[in-house]
């Protein structure tokens, strides 16, 4: 036996015979050309598709509009100035008119306005938010969180059932929206108190009236006492309403409403006061 050996593999071809040379593998410019041909119909396609898409567009009009956000403005103060545009072409419609037409809506603060491809335009309404009352020539106004002064509605009171009313404002100027609004000075002080009073125990059930003054002399009145207690308009109004609702259970709750014309609680660790002064009554001298 030769030293060599033997060895038969899987799908080995027997000796002597060789791959047939007339097999060759698939041509690789076959499959390019179906791709390409592939790729021209769906480009074909895409396009038909665009310009169907924009032919529909162009004929498009606006059928409705949908108001989303309102909780103070009505539905018809808002739509009564848009309802213009129903049946006009919907991607003619300029986004920035319609806008300008509410804008003139005093609980209006802005509009996100975007149109739908089946007609609807939607308007998401984005209202002013009432922090207070006042009393402008007589009639009860609403003060927003700009210092902006709005017109009275029932609705206000619905929403809002707790506001506090300022006075003694002074310094208004007229806005670009025509609405009339108070210094920035002036709504900083009211916003810092009204956050600092939000935050007390239970001086905001017992104060009704804040009333603005010069010289550091802002003061507010309190329920069932004439007493003008006097925060100033520096700021640390929480201490100050802090100093106030221990000096309301020491003292006033014991010595009663009527006791003091003013309480001082602008000074640290110190309260002044000054007591009323009653109306001497002349007497009544007999002849």
């Amino acid at each position: 036996m030769s030293d060599s050996e033997y060895h038969e593999f899987p799908g080995a071809l027997p000796d002597g015979e060789e791959i047939p040379r007339d097999v060759a593998p698939p041509s690789a410019g076959g499959n390019g050309f179906v791709s390409l041909f592939i790729l021209l119909i769906v480009f074909a396609v895409l396009a038909g598709l665009v310009s169907v898409a924009s032919h529909w567009k162009k004929e498009v009009v606006v059928r409705d509009f949908v108001v989303d956000g309102i909780s103070i403005i009505a539905d018809r103060e808002l739509l009564s100035r848009i309802m213009v545009f129903k049946g006009r072409n919907l991607q003619e419609l300029d986004i920035e008119e319609l806008k300008q037409r509410i804008m003139v809506i005093p609980y209006l603060r802005d509009a996100v306005i975007s149109k739908e491809l089946n007609g609807i335009v939607r308007v998401r309404v984005i209202e002013r938010e009432p922090v207070a009352l006042t009393v402008i020539d007589g009639r009860m106004t609403v003060l927003d969180r700009e210092g902006f002064l709005l017109p009275w509605k029932p609705v206000v009171a619905e929403r809002f059932p707790k506001l506090l009313e300022i006075a003694g404002i002074s310094h208004l100027k007229t806005a670009g929206n025509g609405l009339q609004q108070l210094d920035r000075h002036d709504v900083v002080l009211i916003l810092n108190f009204l956050e600092a009073l939000s935050e007390t125990e239970y001086a905001s059930i017992l104060i009704r009236e804040l009333h603005l003054a010069g010289n550091n002399m802002t003061w507010y009145i309190a329920v069932q006492a004439p007493t003008r207690f006097i925060v100033g308009n520096e700021g640390n109004f929480k201490e100050k309403l802090k100093k106030f609702e221990i000096f309301w259970q020491k003292v006033i709750s014991k010595k009663g409403f009527g006791c003091y014309d003013t309480v001082d609680l602008r000074f640290r660790d110190r309260i002044f006061t000054t007591d009323i002064v009653s109306p001497q009554v002349p007497q009544d001298i007999s002849q």
